[in-house]
């Protein structure tokens, strides 16, 4: 049974920094592209950052600079540092596991960033 569980959102003032974590089971961690995606309410889910098995990484022009992906094989975990945090930040950040046409999502977590 695959299962992505993320971690690490919350309530953050600008400029501040978060770390989120998605631990992964039941999948082979380490060929899958590894993607964190967010979505405000009302709309469409967007791509923010994405790791490719071989450790290649992509971002979203917004978070370019500020965030970072990384992987770590060994734990099955994807992790996003996110730092200088915006108010544009505010999303339910989901962890997504793609390998061709196979796609699977995480539950999402919260992050708010509010003074």
């Amino acid at each position: 049974q695959v299962q992505l569980v993320e971690s690490g959102g919350g309530l953050v003032q600008p400029g501040g920094s978060l770390r989120l974590s998605c631990a992964a089971s039941g999948i082979t961690f380490s060929i899958y592209t590894m993607d964190w995606y967010r979505q405000v309410l009302g709309k469409q889910r967007e791509l923010v950052a994405r790791i490719s098995s071989g450790g290649t990484t992509t971002y979203a022009a917004s978070v370019r600079g500020r965030f970072t992906i990384s992987r770590d094989n060994a734990k099955n975990t994807v992790s996003l540092q996110m730092n200088s945090l915006k108010p544009e930040d505010t999303a339910v950040y989901y962890c997504n596991a793609n390998l061709g046409s196979v796609s699977r999502w995480g539950q999402g977590t919260q992050v708010t960033v509010s003074s």
